[in-house]
C-alpha cells in the first residue's frame, strides 16, 4: 500500500513553525511579535497560514502542559535539551494532543523528519521515540492506534 502524500502546504507551515518556535525560545520575545516579524521578512510560500497561526499560538500558550506531557520520557533535564529539539517535541506534543484530524503516526513523521533536517546527527531518533510514548498516553488517540495495530 502507499503512504498518501504528504500535505505540502502543511509541511511548509510545520518546518517555519519550528523556525518560529526556535527564535521565540532563543530571544523571549512575546509570540505575537515573533510572528508579525516571521510573515514581514520571511518567505512563506504556499505555506498554510492558518495552520502556522494556530498551531505556534497554541504551542505558545500552552507551553507548560506540553512541556509536562513529554518530560517524563526525558532522559535528561528539558533545560538541558537542544533548542531544536525542546521546539520539536512541543509542535509534535501540541498536534498529538490538539490537531486530531492529523493522524499520529503524521505528527511523529513530520517531527522525525524536521530533526533530520534542522537537528543533531541523532535527535531524529530521540524525537521519534519520545513522541511515541507521548502519542500512547493520549486518550483520544488510543482508537487510531488500536486501528493502526489491525
Amino acid at each position: 500500500m502507499s503512504r498518501p502524500k504528504a500535505n505540502r502546504p502543511r509541511a511548509r507551515a510545520r518546518r517555519r513553525i519550528l523556525q518560529a518556535l526556535y527564535q521565540w525560545q532563543m530571544t523571549g520575545s512575546e509570540p505575537a511579535d515573533v510572528q508579525r516579524q516571521f510573515f514581514s521578512e520571511h518567505r512563506l510560500g504556499r505555506m498554510d497560514l492558518d495552520y502556522f497561526t494556530e498551531v505556534f499560538r497554541g504551542v505558545t500558550e500552552q507551553v507548560e502542559s506540553l512541556d509536562a506531557a513529554f518530560d517524563g520520557y526525558l532522559d535528561r533535564p528539558a533545560a538541558n535539551l537542544d533548542p531544536v529539539e525542546l521546539a520539536l517535541l512541543r509542535l509534535g506534543s501540541y498536534e498529538l494532543r490538539e490537531r486530531l484530524e492529523v493522524p499520529y503516526r503524521v505528527c511523529i513523521d513530520q517531527a522525525v523528519e524536521l530533526a533530520k533536517g534542522f537537528g543533531a546527527e541523532q535527535s531524529h531518533k530521540y524525537i521519534n521515540g519520545v513522541l511515541d510514548r507521548v502519542a500512547r498516553d493520549q486518550p483520544l488517540r488510543a482508537e487510531e492506534r488500536k486501528r493502526r495495530r489491525r
